[in-house]
């Protein structure tokens, strides 16, 4: 292996036997690596675009999901090594005593059937891709445990060390399904033992309308108030701060199961005779938690028989949504009830397995199991020796989250992706597809159990009498081809066709707000574009608000709500980040309406099982002056909204001033990515925000506050517009970028574009992802042991002279100005750094004809940490025979030295911050570089200045 230095407007030279032409040009500046890689079968290629996606080329599809495993440990290693342990139940192992319990209600929910079963549900070649997807991801494991990779700083800071990776431990874990409605099944029980099922349409709206089977559930009151704290325990994330577990969001039951704060999501499909370009548009943007670094992984692979690109979870691999040669897809929650509380009377038999979780820095903890026929109890009440058990679909083979989406990466048309959608176990979902042919379509996925009796609505008891019959047919779930419309559009609402014979599939749905101003836009645009679908995604107009608007319009004014009622008067529901009235609303909204209307309906000692009521529900009431605001609705409702309004009007005061013109809504409502782990004197390098943001939980926007607190923690995690057939024209944004390192450019570069609804491209030929480029990692099968070499693209007019004889030696060095060399140099080349290599700049690189001395390699925040950035400009010396006998001593303004002494070379960084001179040649690091060892470079300079990588 040589390490090169190569001039950035040369032609990536291909090692890799799929070029069959010369490969197009690079970009100037864009940065050249050569690794050799144990486990991958022939060579390939990784080229990173300026937004941090990954373009993956490989020999073969199991050589591309290597490259993709390899790929996404390099970018989020810790965050995929976290969602691992905290699946398989693995915390306590890596972060001490305090996560037996969690580890142990997450083993509650793994799968543990038939794993020859389980592989069988999903294409043949799956496991394969699995195994070489792990594989990929171990390869860099070991990069990162030889010292030839940087190991994350979340690591060093909870004393941790990433794990080995199995095909099958990435099917096994189930608790990541976004599944339902085990949560309202319990709030609603709750409620009812509480306050009677006759408020129940106070709380909760059901579609199509329906009276709760009472007959058919168990008694509401035997339902215990904690009986979901190993269920939410087991299925929630991890935050760790001085290794103690930090409530999820949001802790309590009843909170978990608001509708309105569902995780949603909206997608569109308009055919060719309705868009701008007579082709197909394909439009998806998921909603979910928001998390540092995403949710979601964005991500292109191309091998003989696989073209795919979109995003996808990071621990699996491909993608759950996108797009390949033929046909693009997306997707949104459909709300198919996958869940039952079952409860089981005192004595009833259960299966018990014991297991041992291994506990950091302690002995082995035995822990015990427990499952019934119907699944795991979650919950065991010693006061009446109840037990509760959840039963659920993800214990069937085919039903680990997402992992279906496989059946779609090579389907060709409508038939395939329907072939594909009838498959789909989990979690439930909406698939919408578009095809370069013109079909659009839409087809409802998901496992459907057959419920012998009962509406899924409350838990049952265990008789025998209330079980589950197996599944359904996919048949028994709606999907339409080319609606006659021109398009179709899905956002979590209650869209099973009317003339659907299976109407009881779920009684359960999210607002309506979003769908209905998705349908306003598009249904009255006939020549719908990319621009139009960018827009619409970001759109912040909110049908909700324009519906409280009406309500308020019809209160009769008093002396103390005039202003405030004439304030709110004909305002259009635009919640745009400069709108005062959003603001308003907001705060009436989220904070006060509800609580008036519980207040005025509900006994006092039953107020808490109620939660916040649903917004949607509880206006539906007011709309339509429900018998159950008492014998004179009118007034009741009259009193609800002025009552409430009032005091969200001095709340408002509070927050704003008390001037409501200079009232906007982006100053209390702001984006905010948080990262789960704090490192203490890290937050603002971690911390990425707060910026102001407009929407609202109904708007298509989609900027959900769960806490109401007004910092959105819910939205779009990817937002994707799709060109159906000319693929290079497709745009994409994942927020707040694709690296989980915060020294990374892609750290949190997508955060603004996100914020203010823009998107970037997601490239499809190899000419247009080449001309995007910002580094290309060129890929080869290792005989031993795996490494890398850095290549640095370096000036046009540096590698002119660069050098020809044993003797002479080209060193790259950096700084914030310019560097003045210490001794003799022969040949000087400046020009700025690239924004890309201000973050992590490939090399200082020493390159000396048949024989290699040195490189150096940081990224800013090592940098940063020893009181160094890197600045503006890289100076390049060409040092003769003569200099590299004396060696050269070269400083600079910022204090960083960098001396190259006589072969084989000796590095050495010195810091004048640290109150060292470099002029008198103290070495804080050093190391020996010989040829071989210049062979595996790089050395890594590590945050704490005693320690140096090789």
């Amino acid at each position: 292996m040589q390490l090169m230095v190569r001039t950035a407007l040369a032609a990536f030279c291909a090692t890799s036997a799929l070029a069959q032409t010369p490969p197009p040009p690079l970009p100037p500046g864009a940065l050249l690596e050569s690794r050799s890689l144990a486990g991958l079968s022939a060579p390939g290629e990784i080229a990173i675009d300026r937004w941090g996606i990954s373009h993956i080329k490989a020999a073969t599809p199991e050589d591309a999901f290597f490259l993709q495993g390899y790929a996404t440990a390099r970018d989020r290693l810790w965050q995929i090594d976290l969602w691992r342990k905290r699946g398989l139940g693995r915390l306590a192992a890596s972060f001490g005593a305090a996560f037996v319990e969690q580890d142990r209600a997450s083993r509650l929910f793994l799968y543990r059937s038939d794993m020859a079963a389980e592989w069988a549900a999903y294409p043949a070649a799956a496991k394969g891709w699995t195994q070489a997807f792990a594989a990929g991801i171990n390869a860099y494991v070991s990069e990162v445990e030889a010292g030839r990779a940087a190991m994350p700083e979340e690591f060093a800071a909870t004393g941790s060390r990433p794990e080995r990776w199995t095909a099958d431990d990435i099917v096994r874990i189930r608790s990541n399904a976004l599944v339902s409605n085990l949560p309202s099944e319990v709030a609603r029980a709750r409620a009812i033992c509480a306050a009677g099922v006759a408020l129940e349409p106070l709380r909760r709206e059901l579609s199509p309308a329906h009276s709760i089977d009472l007959a058919a559930a168990a008694d509401p009151c035997t339902i215990p108030a904690d009986v979901l704290k190993d269920f939410q325990l087991g299925t929630g994330g991890v935050s760790l701060t001085a290794g103690k577990i930090i409530p999820q969001d949001p802790p309590p039951a009843i909170a978990y199961a608001d509708p309105d704060l569902r995780e949603g999501s909206n997608h569109w499909a308009v055919g060719p005779p309705r868009t701008s370009t007579r082709r197909p548009l394909l439009a998806g943007a998921p909603h979910r938690a928001h998390g540092v670094p995403s949710l979601r992984y964005v991500v292109h692979m191309e091998a003989p028989g696989l073209h795919i690109a979109g995003a996808g979870e990071p621990a699996l691999p491909g993608i759950s949504f996108g797009h390949n040669e033929d046909i693009g897809w997306a997707l949104t929650i459909f709300a198919v009830d996958q869940q039952d509380l079952v409860v089981n009377p005192p004595r009833t038999s259960l299966r018990t397995v014991t297991e041992t979780i291994e506990v950091k820095g302690e002995a082995p903890r035995t822990v015990e199991l427990r499952f019934t026929a119907d699944g795991p109890v979650i919950h065991t009440d010693p006061a009446t020796g109840r037990s509760f058990s959840l039963r659920a679909t993800w214990d069937r083979p085919g039903a680990s989250a997402y992992f279906n989406a496989s059946w779609l990466w090579q389907a060709k048309d409508w038939a395939g992706f329907k072939a594909g959608s009838d498959k789909w176990g989990g979690p439930p979902l909406n698939l919408l597809f578009a095809g370069k042919d013109g079909d659009i379509g839409w087809a409802a996925a998901g496992f459907l159990p057959r419920r012998s009796r009962g509406d899924g609505l409350l838990p049952v008891i265990a008789d025998g009498r209330s079980g589950w019959q197996g599944l359904r047919p996919a048949s028994d779930l709606p999907s339409v081809r080319n609606p006659a419309k021109g398009w179709f559009a899905t956002a979590n609402e209650m869209n099973v066709p009317s003339d659907f014979p299976n109407q009881a599939i779920s009684f359960e749905w999210g607002d309506r707000s979003r769908i209905d101003r998705i349908a306003e836009v598009i249904g009255t645009n006939p020549r719908f574009s990319l621009t139009d679908a960018m827009a619409l995604q970001a759109d912040a107009v909110s049908p909700l608000a324009r519906r409280g608007v009406a309500l308020l319009a019809a209160v009769t004014p008093s002396p103390e709500t005039r202003e405030m009622l004439g304030f709110m008067a004909g305002w259009d529901g635009h919640e745009h980040e400069a709108s005062p009235q959003a603001a308003l609303f907001e705060v009436w909204t989220k904070r006060h309406l509800a609580q008036a209307a519980v207040a005025a309906l509900v006994p006092e000692a039953a107020r808490p099982a109620f939660g916040n009521s649903s917004l949607p529900a509880l206006m539906t009431l007011l709309e339509k002056q429900d018998p159950l605001l008492g014998p004179d609705p009118a007034a009741m409702r009259d009193r609800i909204l002025a009552t409430s309004l009032q005091s969200a009007w001095a709340e408002t005061v509070k927050l704003l001033g008390a001037d409501p013109a200079r009232w906007r809504w982006g100053s209390i409502h702001k984006a905010m990515f948080v990262p789960d782990l704090a490192i203490p004197g890290r937050e603002d390098a971690r911390q990425i925000g707060p910026l102001p943001i407009g929407g609202s939980a109904s708007t298509p926007m989609a900027s959900g506050s769960p806490r109401n607190d007004f910092i959105v923690r819910h939205g779009a995690s990817v937002r994707m517009v799709l060109d159906v057939g000319a693929w290079d024209n497709s745009l994409i944004i994942n927020s707040p970028g694709q690296s989980g390192d915060a020294g990374s450019p892609h750290y949190r570069d997508l955060f603004p574009r996100w914020a203010a609804g823009q998107m970037v491209p997601v490239r499809w030929s190899r000419a247009a992802v080449m001309a995007d480029a910002e580094r290309v990692i060129s890929v080869t099968p290792a005989r031993g042991r795996s490494g890398h070499q850095p290549r640095q693209a370096v000036p046009e007019a540096a590698a002119a002279r660069a050098p020809h004889d044993d003797g002479d030696v080209v060193v790259i060095a950096v700084g914030p100005g310019r560097i003045e060399p210490g001794g003799r140099h022969a040949g000087l080349a400046r020009r700025p750094i690239l924004p890309a290599e201000v973050h992590e700049l490939a090399g200082l690189a020493a390159l000396a004809g048949r024989e290699r001395s040195a490189v150096l390699a940081a990224r800013d925040h090592i940098a940063r940490d020893i009181g160094v950035a890197f600045g503006e400009r890289v100076a390049a010396y060409r040092l003769g025979r003569a200099q590299q006998r004396e060696g050269l001593l070269a400083s600079g303004d910022d204090g960083i030295g960098v001396q190259l002494l006589h072969r084989p070379a000796r590095l050495a960084i010195f810091d004048r911050g640290i109150g060292v001179r470099p002029q008198h040649g103290v070495r804080l690091h050093m190391a020996r570089v010989g040829e071989a060892e210049a062979q595996a470079l790089p050395l890594l300079l590590a945050a704490r200045p005693d320690q140096i990588f090789g």
